[in-house]
């Protein structure tokens, strides 16, 4: 079995004078949440479309469950589940129809696939109802229903919490959850606000003006946005034997240029300070330091807007 469930190289994807996507070398282990960030038209749904097959790449390539061209990327295709922008939903059909349109048009084997589905997604209830009458979130649900019909073992999903409330964001990121962890499924899901993933993903990506910016697990993020006292003395080797005597603790690092980052004793700064300077130790900088999640990707992305 391949541990990469998606691997680009040099992904690239030019329109005419513009370059959605600029060389990505993006990985995707089995079994992970890969929360794919960035501003709108960053260039997200474009790799989801290049991947899926839904556009063709200026150059670079897509490997897929190890298959990286010709009818082995065909099948590999086959093996996935993808929701990407509006998916195409019967209005004047009941839930249970649209799922039996998609199966017939996907060729899928089985009418039993649409009764598994429906109450995988929470809809199995909705009877005689049709789309038109679906709140946002029953939509929602409905389309990664369309995803999951072929029982897929890597979902795709661009945006699948757009404009939805507090409740239904919550409702989608357990479903996603549950596919993961009790099915095994992979996931690729896209949004431009962290605050969807950071509760969802094991892994993230970064993408900016068409160029990934950075890869990381949630405990490397977790790790980058750690808080911290930063400080900075005439004298840091002797600031470190301090803190570690008076202070009774290791939980601090000196950097490159001398300064001390102290992870401890966020709360009593003071203590700090004082223990210091009641040392003979000058003082240049006393702060504390450290990134919100938000204020991590917002910075790494250049800017706040995300329109």
């Amino acid at each position: 079995m391949n541990e990469y469930v998606l691997r680009t190289h040099q992904l690239t994807k030019q329109y005419k004078n513009q370059t959605a996507l600029d060389r990505v070398d993006i990985a995707i282990r089995q079994g992970t949440i890969y929360g794919f960030i960035g501003q709108n038209g960053a260039g997200k749904s474009t790799l989801m479309k290049l991947v899926t097959g839904l556009a063709f790449p200026t150059s670079g390539t897509v490997e897929l469950f190890g298959a990286t061209g010709g009818s082995e990327l065909v099948r590999a295709r086959k093996r996935m589940g993808v929701s990407i922008e509006n998916p195409a939903l019967y209005p004047q059909l009941t839930a249970a129809e649209n799922l039996e349109a998609h199966r017939l048009q996907q060729g899928i084997p089985g009418r039993d696939a649409v009764r598994r589905t429906l109450e995988l997604v929470g809809l199995s209830g909705t009877g005689r109802k049709k789309a038109k009458n679906f709140s946002l979130g029953m939509k929602q649900r409905l389309a990664l229903g369309v995803a999951l019909l072929g029982s897929p073992e890597f979902l795709i999903l661009d945006e699948p919490t757009n404009g939805l409330d507090p409740m239904g964001v919550v409702e989608m990121r357990e479903l996603l959850t549950k596919l993961n962890r009790e099915m095994g499924i992979t996931i690729l899901i896209s949004s431009h606000i962290l605050s969807e993933l950071h509760l969802l993903a094991t892994h993230y990506g970064i993408i900016h003006k068409g160029k990934l910016l950075e890869q990381l697990t949630s405990r490397e993020l977790q790790e980058k946005c750690r808080q911290f006292i930063h400080i900075k003395v005439d004298r840091p080797e002797r600031a470190a034997a301090v803190i570690e005597r008076e202070l009774a603790t290791t939980a601090f690092e000196v950097t490159n240029d001398g300064s001390i980052r102290l992870f401890a004793y966020l709360d009593r700064p003071a203590s700090v300070s004082s223990t210091l300077v009641g040392e003979g130790l000058a003082l240049e900088q006393f702060m504390p330091m450290g990134e919100d999640l938000e204020s991590y990707f917002t910075s790494r992305i250049g800017g706040g807007e995300h329109a």
